[in-house]
């Protein structure tokens, strides 16, 4: 799957590594619905440092359509709750 981290580039990961990713994303789940911002900008960097640890980056001048976006580092939790879908940044 290619991955896109706003503001960075992309990076291509494995199947494999969502288990890992998705319970990060449950996470930043719980905290956005009670609203602690300070734990939501922890879990979101993980959650960006997890995707950049286990993906491979892309060429700079790669053109692939990107199948998920994650917000930048620095989103608020109000721009990342706008990204959401029911199954929250990464879907399954």
């Amino acid at each position: 799957m290619i991955v896109r981290i706003m503001g960075e580039g992309q990076v291509k990961l494995d199947d494999s590594h969502f288990v890992e990713l998705n319970k990060l994303d449950d996470e930043l789940l719980q905290e956005m619905e009670s609203g602690d911002e300070e734990s939501f900008g922890r879990t979101l960097a993980a959650l960006l440092d997890a995707v950049r640890r286990l993906g491979t980056p892309l060429p700079d001048d790669a053109l692939e359509p990107s199948e998920l976006i994650l917000p930048t580092a620095d989103a608020s939790l109000d721009e990342v709750r706008q990204m959401l879908n029911d199954d929250g940044l990464i879907p399954g």
